[in-house]
């Protein structure tokens, strides 16, 4: 049986009072494409990463308090959001390539990254991409750590997914959903606690653009048989980049088992449940989601990447040792001990 993490006593931060004028979103042309995002605050810059279908919109609430302390950077992801959704490109790689390059743009050489659900595989192989631009790594609920995934999302997956999102537009099929959202709450069902945000994923999807930059995303992550894009692999490479992950014990999208594999996988990470939360705890527990963050970056350094340190890094951890190739192991052992 593991141990739940013990909660460490944490108090908020507060500086100086952030306008709405700075929650408003912004715009940069990056290759040819409008990004949008939002930008406030002063002082360390933190990157807050969106999940599949939705914004930096998601994060709206939390700003004001995170931009007390940090420069907050929330970018609405390319094909998500205020930003332009063309035929492109929407792997994790991709993804990952765009938030530097948004970064640079805005001057931002390094940054502790936030990823939520599919944000947190894309700050994941931001770090792997380019660890000496990440200072700190913050796993909210985030893919890429298992196979697992719920079902609705390998189903969204499959071919005739356009026809299916198109019709929970049609008159009357918004009342249908609400009705079952409502019965999912009342019958306390781990899909009940994130039925209401995951409603609103789909009004985030108006448009047959909005709904194809949606379904190619998703089945660069997803298909069938569950999540195609795991970092457990290199999960090793996390070795002296200050990590925690934050995850809801009733999430229904990307199970809690997932946390103690990832947490067991990344060396040195710290994790912290939040009880009675679903997929979104940030919007469950604000309060305490923020007091974690600001505590975290303020009690850990960043790390201290160097070319050598990575080389022995890849070496110890290549192809063919226990330690690079232990990580769906361990989640398995992980889930095993946590289910007794």
């Amino acid at each position: 049986m593991v141990d739940h993490p013990r909660r460490r006593p944490v108090r908020a931060v507060r500086l100086r009072p952030v306008g709405d004028a700075e929650l408003e979103l912004q715009y940069r042309v990056v290759h040819g494409y409008r990004r949008a995002f939002r930008k406030a605050g002063e002082g360390p810059p933190l990157v807050l990463i969106h999940g599949i279908g939705d914004s930096s919109a998601t994060w709206a609430e939390l700003i004001p308090d995170l931009a007390r302390t940090h420069t907050v950077i929330a970018p609405d992801l390319l094909g998500h959001g205020d930003s332009d959704k063309p035929r492109a490109d929407y792997s994790v790689a991709a993804y990952a390539n765009g938030v530097r390059d948004l970064l640079t743009t805005l001057g931002i050489e390094s940054a502790t990254l936030v990823g939520h659900s599919l944000g947190g595989g894309v700050a994941m192989q931001f770090a792997y991409q380019f660890p000496e631009r990440t200072e700190r790594l913050i796993l909210v609920s985030a893919g890429g750590v298992g196979r697992e995934v719920n079902p609705v999302l390998r189903l969204v997956s499959l071919p005739g997914a356009h026809l299916m999102l198109s019709s929970l537009r049609l008159p009357g099929m918004r009342l249908q959903v609400g009705l079952a959202v409502r019965l999912m709450k009342l019958l306390d069902t781990d899909l009940g606690q994130d039925a209401p945000d995951l409603l609103n994923l789909v009004d985030a999807l108006p448009d047959e653009t909005a709904r194809n930059a949606f379904i190619r995303t998703l089945r660069a992550v997803v298909d069938w048989r569950g999540q195609v894009v795991t970092m457990l692999d290199r999960c090793y490479l996390t070795e002296g980049m200050p990590t925690m992950l934050l995850w809801g014990d009733r999430d229904s999208v990307v199970p809690v088992r997932h946390a103690f594999g990832a947490h067991e996988a990344m060396p040195g990470s710290r994790l912290e449940i939040f009880e009675g939360a679903g997929h979104f705890p940030f919007h469950t527990d604000p309060a305490r989601f923020v007091a974690l963050v600001e505590e975290f970056t303020a009690t850990t350094a960043p790390a201290d990447w160097s070319r050598e340190h990575w080389r022995e890094l890849l070496r110890e951890g290549s192809p063919g040792s226990a330690r690079a190739h232990g990580g769906e192991r361990e989640l398995r052992e992980a889930s095993e001990r946590s289910a007794t």
